[in-house]
């Protein structure tokens, strides 16, 4: 289990905690991240990727925040309710203990299309003081806020958006300027409840107190009977079941999509400029989603991600985008927020993301791929999108030897990538199997198989650096990249092949330190550096299990385990040295890689 690391109250720096002091709570919809001291410093609306009602995350002073925590010192410890996405807090004080509940309600026969955050607060022993506070913004503090009060319920108002807060034993919410506050005192069994109920563009209702608890209570049934019916009965399967609850988090139930992660601009290096929007969803990750998603016996999921990839892509197509809106949208035109200083002076704020506009040719395989882990689970394509996919090969077999900017979306002059150059063998090779077994039409196929052995002599001629006795970066180089590790596990060639054993060892031997493993070395276009890339880690392990030493990694699997926060959560990278989480959280791609990598050192291990 994770660990239960006591915090105190004095745990902010200049108004921040760290990164991996938040838990993640949300409805399919969006995401609130709660902050060990009770403050919830993230909640997009209405949606995940929508502009923040609470966005202290990226500014402590203008971002808003909505608090609950006591008035005197503390200290807390937090785990989920088992088997949920529903976060528990206990408080512990010098006069007694309090307990807070927060869940994002799950959506019933009552509460469409709003959105419903429910905190409670429950008496544990003693007396304990227990003050809150709310401070909206919409539209980044763009749009102006109107609270009403009146009768115990608080109504805000802010063009199209509203939302009604209710305060259950919680004191009488009082409005100053636009912040709402109240203030209550815990005792054994008491129980207080606040709820904020949103709404865009709908007409704000106000629940009543015995919905929102059946609401909280069927949650909790509901995010229990989810994760009983996943199959995964291998090593580590805390940190598979979390890490499955976390993707969860992040799948936009209306469509299907999944973002590659809740928050914008969260930076890679504490004041730096690597600061990016990932509340998209990128076709990097596709392949990834459509394994754990079938590995976890999670079909509906993976049925409906992979007809909003197919009805997303269709509006590029043949061409595909590297990433798309949650809502398949295709614009993600890359902005600044001027007014927020970032999370910890981290500097711009994005909003956007100006990789949309990128040549990478690694998408390529990652969606093809897609499609045949989508046919080998038993399901069929139909004639129309067997046509498209077929098409999109025929593209990649005219534009496989364009420079791009490769997996890692560098800033820096397009190259001939390494990994993007497998990645479009795989996308050939993975249409030859399809069009063999007769989902794709076979009009092209002599060409596929042409262009396919020609990357193949391509990277073998072109990318091997006999510096490192492996492939390199991208062609002519002596850097490394572990994306080359995508060699391994997309198979463009056999595990055992001899060269991709090679680099395996290289990134190992090169990028690896202890279980922290680097993106790349070399240029990247951007000043500054960044942590450990936490999914290399992951792919590292799951490369050795693929390449018979099984050993290794499960040792490295049991070395970066503990590096997750105290509710079994990862962001997208970690500082070596410090073991501070950086970037945007939580990160999809880290949980996505620990779970395929566990599946496939457990199934290493039973062969």
């Amino acid at each position: 289990m994770y660990r239960a690391r006591p915090i105190t109250s004095a745990a902010r720096v200049d108004g921040y905690l760290p990164i991996g002091d938040y838990g993640a709570i949300g409805d399919g919809r969006t995401v609130a991240l709660v902050g060990r001291d009770g403050a919830i410093d993230w909640l997009g609306l209405p949606d995940l990727d929508s502009a923040p009602v609470f966005g202290a995350l990226l500014d402590a002073e203008r971002g808003g925040s909505f608090v609950v925590a006591p008035e005197v010192a503390f200290t807390s410890t937090r785990r989920y309710l088992p088997g949920t996405n529903v976060l528990e807090t206990t408080f512990h004080t010098e006069r007694g203990s309090a307990r807070l509940v927060d869940a994002m309600n799950l959506p019933d026969d009552r509460l469409p299309p709003m959105r419903e955050l429910t905190r409670v607060i429950e008496g544990v022993t003693g007396t304990v003081p227990i003050v809150w506070s709310i401070d909206a913004r919409f539209d980044f503090g763009r749009t102006d806020v109107r609270l009403r009060a009146g009768d115990g319920v608080v109504v805000a108002d802010a063009g199209s958006q509203a939302f009604v807060l209710n305060a259950w034993d919680a004191g009488t919410p009082a409005v100053r300027g636009h912040t709402i506050a109240g203030r209550l005192d815990t005792t054994p069994g008491s129980s207080s409840c606040i709820t904020l109920a949103a709404t865009d563009k709908e007409p704000a209702v106000i629940p009543t107190r015995r919905d929102v608890e059946k609401r909280l209570a069927s949650t909790c049934a509901a995010w229990i009977a989810w994760t009983a019916s996943r199959r995964y009965s291998g090593p580590w399967s805390d940190a598979v079941y979390r890490s499955g609850l976390a993707l969860k988090l992040l799948v936009h139930a209306p469509t299907g999509a999944v973002a590659a992660a809740a928050t914008t601009s969260l930076p890679e290096e504490l004041g730096g400029e690597r600061n990016w929007d990932y509340r998209f969803c990128w076709l990097r990750d596709s392949a990834f989603i459509m394994n754990a998603l079938l590995r976890l016996g999670c079909s509906p999921e993976a049925d409906a991600f992979f007809w909003w990839l197919m009805q997303a892509s269709q509006l590029t197509h043949p061409r595909l985008q590297v990433l798309y809106r949650l809502d398949g949208g295709t614009s993600a035109p890359e902005q600044t927020i001027a007014a927020y200083r970032g999370y910890r002076g981290s500097r711009p704020v994005r909003v956007g993301n100006g990789a949309a506009d990128q040549l990478q040719l690694d998408i390529y395989g990652d969606v093809m791929h897609t499609a045949w882990l989508y046919v080998n689970a038993g399901n069929k394509l139909d004639h129309d999108l067997g046509r498209r996919l077929a098409r999109t090969a025929t593209l990649v077999s005219r534009i496989w030897r364009k420079p791009d900017a490769g997996l890692w979306e560098v800033r820096s002059e397009p190259q001939h990538f390494t990994q993007s150059k497998m990645m479009c063998r795989v996308a050939l090779s993975r249409a030859i199997q399809l069009a063999e077994l007769g989902h794709l039409p076979d009009d092209d196929i002599a060409r596929w198989r042409t262009e396919a052995e020609a990357i193949s002599d391509f990277v073998d001629s072109r990318c091997w650096s006999s510096r490192h006795n492996s492939y390199a970066r991208y062609a002519g180089s002596d850097e490394l990249d572990a994306g080359l590790l995508l060699g391994v596990l997309f198979a463009f060639a056999e595990p055992s092949d001899d060269r991709l054993v090679k680099t395996v060892e290289a990134v190992r031997r090169e990028l690896a330190h202890g279980p922290f493993v680097a993106r790349y070395t070399g240029d990247d276009g951007l000043r500054g550096t960044e942590g450990a890339f936490l999914a290399c880690s992951f792919w590292l392990a799951e490369a050795l299990a693929l390449i018979g030493r099984r050993g290794d990694a499960a040792r490295l699997m049991e070395q970066l385990l503990p590096l997750a926060n105290d509710v079994g959560l990862y962001a997208e990278e970690i500082d070596p040295d410090t073991g501070e989480f950086l970037g945007n959280f939580p990160q999809g791609l880290s949980h996505l890689a620990l779970i395929n990598a566990a599946v496939v050192i457990h199934r290493a291990g039973t062969r």
